[in-house]
């Protein structure tokens, strides 16, 4: 294997690593709510629900100082050193754009991280997390 082809699998690495990122995030915050229905004891984990909220703090503290995501900017560094075209713009508008053909101005994508980002907060009220000094049955 040349050592192009092992940046091209190190990116590819990190674009699934990335994706993995997005689906604990988004699928996190729903399966707090269904969790709650169906009164599954995992959802209220203090680890996996700090875990969750920092995960989407972070991404949208990334979005509101215009920082690129440390994921992207490896991924198209990899890439670059694999001879691959690094992604304009963020991981997300790259894909969406790629999925849906269509250009979202960044602004959207802050306004979308935000109320996320306060859908999260509010499980955190509506679902609250059990204490950290609870005994386990």
């Amino acid at each position: 294997m040349n050592t192009a082809s092992l940046f091209h699998l190190a990116a590819n690495a990190v674009l699934l690593l990335h994706v993995l990122f997005v689906a604990f995030v988004v699928l996190g915050l729903v399966l707090i709510y269904v969790g709650c229905v169906f009164e599954w004891a995992w959802i209220r984990s203090p680890k996996f629900r700090i875990a969750h909220l920092g995960a989407i703090g972070i991404v949208t503290a990334q979005a509101w100082f215009g920082i690129i995501c440390p994921l992207t900017s490896l991924e198209n560094l990899l890439r670059e050193h694999a001879g691959d075209a690094p992604y304009a713009g963020t991981f997300m508008s790259y894909w969406l754009h790629k999925i849906l053909y269509y250009d979202v101005p960044e602004w959207l994508f802050i306004v979308c991280y935000t109320a996320f980002g306060a859908l999260v907060l509010a499980s955190w009220f509506l679902v609250r997390p059990d204490p950290f000094n609870k005994r386990s049955r």
